[in-house]
């Protein structure tokens, strides 16, 4: 299996995005800016288009064959952060209870840093049953700035245009 790689330039940073015709594996932030590569690979293409489209707020969900490396548990964990809407939040907890045992919170919030597909795979979206923001593997800055555009980009039209 071809394993192929592009970076994206997004309102918070680069991004680099590696997959194969299987799916994408790794949608991750850089914290330098990369070689550029001319040509984007036709297995990343659409990846890009979809994010791009997201940070355009064009896109409020991803439909992209995904292919991460996990163990099971991780790989059910990561199966339930999809199902968060696009603009909410939900604690470790709330995920430990989905995905069969509810003391699991510590284990979640492991699987949840050790998601390799940032963004499409919204773990972003947890936060600690306090309602505090904890880790995120891209930084606390861009887990606040996410859930801020997320959640400005939920308010119903007439609202929004008063903040633009």
């Amino acid at each position: 299996m071809e394993l192929y790689k592009t970076h994206y330039s997004s309102p918070i940073g680069w991004i680099e995005i590696s997959g194969s015709r299987q799916g994408i594996q790794s949608v991750i932030f850089l914290d330098r800016e990369p070689e550029i590569q001319a040509e984007i690979p036709p297995c990343l293409s659409e990846c890009v288009r979809q994010l791009d489209e997201y940070f355009r707020e064009k896109r409020k969900s991803f439909g992209l064959l995904l292919h991460p490396a996990g163990t099971e548990f991780q790989l059910r964990v990561w199966n339930q952060l999809q199902a968060i809407p696009y603009g909410e939040t939900v604690s470790y907890l709330e995920i430990a209870g989905k995905t069969g045992n509810k003391n699991s919170s510590r284990a979640v919030g492991h699987a949840n840093g050790q998601n390799p597909i940032n963004i499409i795979i919204p773990c972003h979206r947890v936060i600690g049953a306090n309602g505090k923001l904890t880790g995120y593997g891209g930084g606390l800055w861009r887990k606040e700035w996410l859930l801020k555009f997320e959640k400005a980009n939920t308010l119903p039209g007439l609202f929004k245009n008063r903040f633009e």
